[in-house]
């Protein structure tokens, strides 16, 4: 029952805090994981030197392939990681 930081138990239709703080560190992952595709993708596909308001076929076919093996990565570890976090609690980086 404390206004900031402690945790009161949770009424029907409440807000459950754990879910909350769950879903917020979800979507810095995605975030994280989506800034660090595109700048990679776009380093290894598109020149510095822009002459053309759109990709050339070139760029797109590079950026697709990346796009796709970075994200078959990002599941292979994931699915790698997933049995390590449920049977040490989750601790990653630590």
């Amino acid at each position: 029952m404390s206004f900031l930081g402690g945790r009161a138990p949770v009424p029907n239709g409440g807000i459950n805090h754990d879910k909350v703080e769950g879903a917020l560190l979800e979507m810095d992952s995605i975030r994280d994981f989506f800034t660090k595709m595109i700048l990679s993708c776009h380093n290894k596909c598109i020149s510095q030197r822009y002459t053309e308001g759109d990709l050339n076929k070139g760029e797109s076919v590079c950026v697709d392939r990346c796009v796709k093996k970075y994200t078959e990565v990002q599941r292979i570890v994931n699915e790698k990681m997933m049995p390590q976090g449920q049977m040490g609690g989750g601790a990653i980086g630590h």
